[in-house]
C-alpha cells in the first residue's frame, strides 16, 4: 500500500514537470519561428526599400530624414574625396565624405567603358531596395555616382573581418549560412527584377563574383556592382553572352564554354551560343562553399545541402533549380538546424 502511494506521488509530481518542459519547448519553437519569419519576408517585402524612403530618395543609418538623390552641383561642392579604395576597368572608387556622412564616390575610369558605367547606374536606380547598395546621387555630366559606404568592403574580406576580435562571436554557421541565403536572395531578385530577368555576368571566377557584393556591419549582403547585368527574355528568344571573349575554367557553367573546343576550332563570338540565368545557379555551390568557411556545424550544413547543390551542378541548364528553389531549401535547413540546436539546449 505504501509503495503504491509513493508511486502515485511520483507520478503526480512528475506529470507537471513533463508538461512544463513540453510547454517550454513549444514556446521556444514559436520564438524560433517568429525569428525566422522576421528574417525572411515575402518576396514583395524583400524587394522593397529597406529605408522606407520615397523613390529617388536616400537615408543612411545615421540620418534622421530621407533626402533626394544628390545632383551634379551638390556632388561637386559637397562630396569630398578622401582616398582611393578600389579600381576596375569601368570605375575608380573613392572613400569620400558628404556632410559628415561616409560615402563611396565612383568615377568612370575610361571613356571606353562609358556604356557599362551608364548601364550600372541605370540598374542601381531601377533596382533600389534592401538587397542593393543604396544610391546617394549621381552626375551624368561628370560620369560620377555616390553610394553608401560599407567599411567591411567586399565579400572577399569575409574571413578577415570575422577573424577580428570584435567579430569572432559572429563566426558561426548561423551567420555564414544567413550570408549564403542573402546571396541566393539577391540572385532570385535579379532573376525576377523590375528590370526583367537579369544575369550576373561579372562572375567568371569566384574572386570576381565575391567582389560584386558588399558586407554590411550587421553581417548582411548587398549587391554593389551592376555594370554587367544583361537581360534574358525567353518570350522573344533573347539569351545573353557574358562578354565577347572565350571563357574557361570550372567555375563558369558548361554552357558558357566554347562548345567546339574539343574539335580544336578557334573561338568565334558569332558562333558562340547564348545562355540564360541558370549560369548563376551553377555557381551557387562554389560561393556557398566559400561563405561557410570552416566553422563548427559547417559540415552538417554541407550535408543537408548536398542534394540541392548536386542539382545546381546539373550539366543541363533547364534541369537546375531556380534561385527560389535553392533559397527555400537553405531556409528549411537553417530552420531545422536552429530547432535542433534549441531542442538540445532545452533537453
Amino acid at each position: 500500500m505504501h509503495r503504491n502511494s509513493s508511486n502515485n506521488r511520483t507520478f503526480s509530481y512528475g506529470l507537471p514537470v513533463v508538461m512544463l518542459c513540453l510547454a517550454a519547448l513549444l514556446f521556444s519553437n514559436i520564438l524560433i519561428y517568429l525569428y525566422l519569419d522576421s528574417l525572411h519576408q515575402t518576396d514583395q517585402q524583400m524587394v522593397s526599400s529597406g529605408v522606407g524612403c520615397a523613390p529617388r530618395h536616400f537615408k543612411m543609418v545615421t540620418m534622421k530624414n530621407c533626402t533626394p538623390w544628390l545632383q551634379c552641383p551638390q556632388i561637386r561642392a559637397e562630396v569630398r574625396k578622401l582616398k582611393l579604395i578600389g579600381q576596375g576597368a569601368v570605375k575608380k572608387v573613392f572613400f569620400a565624405e558628404w556632410r559628415a556622412q561616409k560615402v563611396a564616390l565612383s568615377e568612370l575610369s575610361s571613356p571606353d567603358y562609358v556604356e557599362d558605367f551608364l548601364h550600372g547606374l541605370s540598374m542601381l536606380q531601377v533596382l533600389q531596395g534592401r538587397l542593393v547598395v543604396q544610391l546617394v546621387g549621381f552626375c551624368l555630366e561628370d560620369h560620377t555616382l555616390v553610394t553608401e559606404h560599407h567599411p567591411y568592403g567586399s565579400l572577399l574580406n569575409l574571413d578577415v573581418v570575422l577573424a577580428e576580435a570584435r567579430n569572432q562571436q559572429h563566426n558561426t554557421w548561423q551567420t555564414r549560412l544567413r550570408l549564403a541565403m542573402d546571396y541566393v536572395s539577391i540572385l532570385h531578385y535579379l532573376h525576377n527584377s523590375p528590370a526583367g530577368r537579369r544575369v550576373m555576368c561579372d562572375s567568371n571566377s569566384l574572386e570576381k563574383t565575391l567582389s560584386q557584393f558588399l558586407l554590411t556591419t550587421d553581417f548582411n549582403l548587398v549587391v554593389n556592382d551592376l555594370d554587367a547585368l544583361p537581360e534574358v527574355d525567353q518570350s522573344r528568344g533573347s539569351l545573353v553572352k557574358c562578354g565577347h571573349r572565350e571563357l574557361t575554367g570550372d567555375f563558369v557553367a558548361p554552357e558558357q564554354l566554347w562548345p567546339l573546343r574539343n574539335e580544336e576550332k578557334p573561338f568565334s563570338d558569332d558562333l558562340m551560343p547564348g545562355y540564360d540565368e541558370k549560369t548563376d545557379i551553377w555557381k551557387i555551390p562554389d560561393v556557398t562553399q566559400f561563405l561557410m568557411g570552416r566553422v563548427p556545424g559547417g559540415d552538417l550544413v554541407h550535408f543537408h545541402l548536398f542534394q540541392i547543390h548536386d542539382e545546381c551542378k546539373n550539366a543541363e541548364p533547364r534541369l537546375r533549380p531556380s534561385a527560389l528553389d535553392v533559397l527555400n531549401m537553405y531556409t528549411s535547413v537553417y530552420s531545422s538546424m536552429v530547432r535542433e540546436s534549441a531542442g538540445v539546449r532545452e533537453l
